[in-house]
This record gives C-alpha cells, sequence and structure tokens, in this order.
C-alpha cells in the first residue's frame, strides 16, 4: 500500500476513487523510483505516467492475453536459464525491477519471484558450459543492474571462465529510470569482460532526463556499446514524429536502434496494443524521412514460444523471368521505395 499512497500523494491518482486501483495493485506489481516519480510531476508527461502509473483499463483482460506470452517456461531447462535460440540464453539473476512497466510481458512475475540463490546460480553456469553452442548470454529478468557491483562483477567473471561464451548482453532499463547507480564501481564490474552489450529500453524520448543522458554518456565512454529496445505503444509513441525523436535521441546519445517491439499478449494490456499495420506504416515512414542511424527493426514475439519474426513492410516482389539478349534471362522484381512507388529491377 505504500505505493498507493505514494501515487495519491503525487497527484498522479485520484484519492477520491481508488475502487479500481486496489485491486491492479493487488494483481500486478507497482513501482515507481522516487526520481522518476518527481520528473513525471514536473514534465507532466503523458507518455512517462501511461508506461509507469497503473490504469484501471489494465482489469480488462482478453482472453487472448495470458500470464507468459512468449512461453519462457517452455524454454527454461532450469529456473534463471531461457535457451529459445541455439546461439544464446537468456540468464536471469534477479526478478525485480526499479520501476515496473504497465506493459511488461513478464508483469505476472516480476515483483513476486525471488532472485536466484548462489546454488541456483552455480546450475545455470553449468548448464550453460554444457552447452557449447551459446556463443551469447542476455543478462535480463528483472533489471540486472540494481544488482549490487560486487554481485554484478561475481557473474560476470563466472560467465567469462566459460571458454564458448563471448559475448554478454545485458537488458536495462537503470540509466533513464535510476540514472545515479550508473556508478564507476558497476562500470568497473561491467568492464571486467569484452565485449559487453548494454541493450537500454526507453520508449520516449521524455525519458531522457539530462542526468540520464549523462548515465549513459558514463557508460558509453567506459567502452561499452549501447543497444536499443522499444515497444511501439498506443497514447506513447505511435506516431511518427514521436518514434523519429525517440530513435534521433537514441542515436544523439551514441546508442544503435535495435528492436521495437509489437507489444506481447500480456494480461490487462489491450489498451496498449495497435494493429499491426499501423506499425508497418510507422516503420515506413521512418525509412527514407529519417537517417539510416535511425532505423529499428520492428519485431513480433510469435506467441507460443516460437520466436522474434520481423514485421516490416515487403519492399521486393519477384514478378517472374524476363527476355534480354539471345537466349539468357534474368529475374525480375518490383521494389518500394519510401514514396510508396514501385520500380521494375531486372
Amino acid at each position: 500500500m505504500r505505493n498507493l499512497q505514494a501515487l495519491i500523494r503525487s497527484g498522479l491518482a485520484n484519492a477520491a476513487d481508488t475502487s479500481w486501483l486496489i485491486p491492479v495493485l493487488k494483481k500486478f506489481s507497482v513501482a515507481i523510483p522516487s526520481g522518476l516519480l518527481q520528473r513525471m510531476q514536473e514534465t507532466k508527461s503523458s507518455a512517462l505516467q501511461a508506461q509507469f502509473v497503473p490504469n484501471q483499463a489494465e482489469l480488462n483482460i482478453l482472453d487472448t492475453e495470458v500470464t507468459d506470452p512468449i512461453s519462457d517456461d517452455k524454454y527454461a531447462p532450469l529456473r534463471g536459464i531461457v535457451h529459445r535460440y541455439p546461439d544464446r540464453c537468456l540468464l536471469t539473476p534477479i526478478f525485480t525491477c526499479p520501476v515496473y512497466c504497465r506493459f511488461c510481458f513478464r508483469k505476472e512475475k516480476i515483483g513476486k519471484d525471488k532472485a536466484l540463490s548462489p546454488a541456483e546460480l552455480t546450475a545455470c553456469y553449468a548448464y550453460i558450459a554444457s552447452q557449447p553452442n551459446i556463443w551469447e548470454v542476455i543478462l535480463t529478468g528483472g533489471d540486472p543492474l540494481i544488482l549490487a557491483p560486487q554481485q554484478l562483477a561475481e557473474i560476470i567473471r563466472n560467465l567469462t571462465a566459460i571458454a564458448h561464451v563471448a559475448i554478454i548482453r545485458i537488458h536495462t532499463r537503470v540509466p533513464v529510470v535510476c540514472p545515479e547507480k550508473i556508478t564507476a564501481e558497476l562500470l568497473a564490474a561491467l568492464q571486467l569482460h569484452r565485449p559487453v552489450y548494454i541493450a537500454l529500453h526507453a520508449n520516449h524520448a521524455d525519458e531522457f532526463s539530462p542526468e540520464a543522458e549523462a548515465a549513459i554518456a558514463r557508460i558509453v565512454d567506459a567502452g561499452l556499446p549501447m543497444l536499443s529496445q522499444s515497444v511501439l505503444l498506443t497514447g506513447v509513441n505511435d506516431d511518427e514524429q514521436v518514434l523519429a525523436a525517440l530513435m534521433r535521441k537514441f542515436v544523439q546519445n551514441r546508442i544503435k536502434p535495435y528492436y521495437l517491439h509489437h507489444p506481447d499478449m500480456v494480461q490487462g494490456t489491450s489498451h496498449f496494443r495497435g494493429s499491426i499495420a499501423k506499425g508497418q506504416d510507422l516503420v515506413a515512414a521512418l525509412r527514407g524521412n529519417y537517417s539510416g542511424l535511425c532505423q529499428p527493426t520492428y519485431v513480433l514475439d510469435i506467441p507460443g514460444g516460437y520466436g522474434k519474426s520481423p514485421l516490416g513492410k515487403a519492399y521486393v516482389r519477384a514478378v517472374g523471368d524476363a527476355a534480354v539478349e539471345g537466349d539468357s534471362r534474368c529475374e525480375v522484381y518490383e521494389v518500394l521505395d519510401y514514396h510508396g512507388d514501385v520500380h521494375l529491377y531486372r
């Protein structure tokens, strides 16, 4: 109930009507760091509030929405590991975050499951060591960057000791929601192994406070490459100019746009999900109108655990063979440009 009282005091929740808020808090975890809460109050940003403040619409659960929308459990050989793709796996040492996104695909678990015990972590390292095809380990959760630097350093050392693990990737929101946690001690832990990639989750340019941009600069200046992850959210970033501003903000902060996710079938999130057709149009609008550096890959995590599939428009279509000089033949394609015009390519 501390979260309820904090939301009411902040003015972001109506004290006169908490009849819907209490059921939301009972079903889904709520956490908003004090700095982020203050920024939401100061900026009045509807994009920030929509992402982090509970909404009555979360009680509207569709039949198609499930507790494990991308079937993590199906690919979990043991607690803490998700091994869906041949050359990489997830390691989830912690199941808490500094902030809980209202659209999170692990919404049912985050903030409720306990962190891995030392014995469970040891079992995870043993599993990874037993799978020589695992080239990359992705630390996620929860948010790994809320771990104490010593804990994070120990995890990185143990992964580095596995010969076939070449890449460590860390998925996080910390630089934008708790930038004060990006300390020299934390950066030293991240620098124990090269390369470590940091994938930052942000969905709107309003998330990039001066403190957040300074934290990102500390990460990149420490030699740690950064990628972006975003979710296409109705009422947050489902607009060409807003989405372009976000991608430009990433690039200006030396973060390469990576994935733009279509929202998963998470319980109580239908108000965030627009149509795939609209998403395709938005991503097509970025192409040509904005720098090639600003182009994310629009993807859907197929329900049932079948992995990510690109959702971008098809720009090329084979239309058959055409005779040219003599008896030789060539393939002919129709190619769509960013204006929507079709051209023949032989």
